[in-house]
């Protein structure tokens, strides 16, 4: 009788753990989900700041047709990305075409004084740090959900219920390198 009631103690604490485990396996992963989508918020904000910001710009400066046009596609692919990985890949080419834009917007003193593009400026200002903190948060959470699902013993839950690998949001490389400066 004594070894049945240690029998069904540790069954009883197995499967508690195991409950436990998928719970918090279920919570980390909704809030990936929140995260991304706080994140997704922000990024339809620049989406939609995009065009105005484009056409204030092709004002000033139509012979730059290419960077405008390189603007709009990368917009476009960020926009229409079908995975997280492919978003990603898009959010960064966005990133290096709007850095192109506001270095062109230097060589034209009128646009640089223009007050629809320095609101349209400070606008996307805004949103680009308001993404930069969404991305922080987001890859916080990814990084706390990848080691619940790899880490032991809770490896078995997730592997078991199908918890999976979920990517950071990071920079691409050509943005990691030092910013060369000359006088």
């Amino acid at each position: 009788m004594y070894w049945s009631w240690i029998i069904i103690g540790a069954v009883a604490i197995i499967v508690i753990w195991f409950i436990a485990s998928y719970n918090s396996l279920v919570r980390l992963r909704n809030m990936v989900r929140e995260a991304f989508s706080t994140m997704d918020v922000y990024m339809k904000k620049r989406y939609d700041l995009i065009p105005n910001l484009v056409e204030t710009v092709k004002g000033y400066a139509s012979h730059e047709r290419a960077t405008l046009e390189r603007v709009i596609s990368a917009r476009n692919v960020a926009a229409g990305a079908t995975n997280l990985q492919e978003r990603i890949e898009g959010e960064n080419a966005l990133a290096g075409t709007l850095k192109s834009l506001f270095a062109l917007a230097e060589a034209y003193p009128d646009l640089k004084a223009n007050s629809n593009f320095l609101d349209l400026q400070r606008q996307l200002q805004s949103v680009e740090a308001d993404i930069a903190n969404s991305r922080k948060y987001y890859n916080s959470v990814v990084r706390i959900y990848n080691t619940k699902t790899q880490s032991f013993p809770s490896v078995i839950v997730a592997s078991i219920f199908g918890f999976g690998h979920e990517p950071l949001f990071e920079i691409n490389n050509p943005e990691r390198e030092n910013v060369k400066v000359e006088f």
